[in-house]
């Protein structure tokens, strides 16, 4: 074989194994970078109503964003919370004493809001009338 038949053979040899197409195509839709930021963080805040002292029972009334208003007749102490997400909100209680024992000599009785474990709002008494106590608020995060 001469030479020249070397060639030709490489030649074709090299030209058949460039025959072969290789296709890759995308199985999915390529991601492009958003241009919307990331959401925010969602913070909520836990609102908690308490109310103490030596009176027999109560008459508390409390409003939630979820249920409206909330009246219950009960023994002290009471307690409840509940937790939001919004950045405002209007806090109220209402707190009236239906009898306190007759060994009683220094009456006392205590509503206080808490917003996230630190006292928002604080009322206190001190006196034998059954009067309410009430403490509202506007509370901004």
């Amino acid at each position: 074989m001469t030479s020249r038949m070397i060639v030709l053979i490489g030649l074709i040899g090299l030209v058949s194994a460039c025959d072969k197409t290789i296709n890759n195509y995308p199985t999915a839709p390529s991601q492009l970078p958003s241009t919307n930021p990331p959401n925010p963080q969602v913070i909520t805040s836990k609102i908690e109503f308490r109310v103490t002292g030596n009176a027999n029972s109560v008459r508390v009334k409390y409003f939630t964003p979820l249920d409206g208003l909330i009246q219950a007749v009960t023994t002290l102490p009471f307690t409840t919370s509940f937790t939001t997400v919004q950045d405002e909100l209007f806090l109220s209680l209402d707190v009236t004493p239906i009898s306190y024992s007759a060994s009683v000599t220094f009456p006392f009785l205590s509503a206080q809001i808490f917003v996230n474990g630190n006292l928002f709002r604080e009322v206190t008494s001190t006196d034998i009338f059954l009067n309410t106590l009430s403490i509202s608020g506007n509370w901004r995060r």
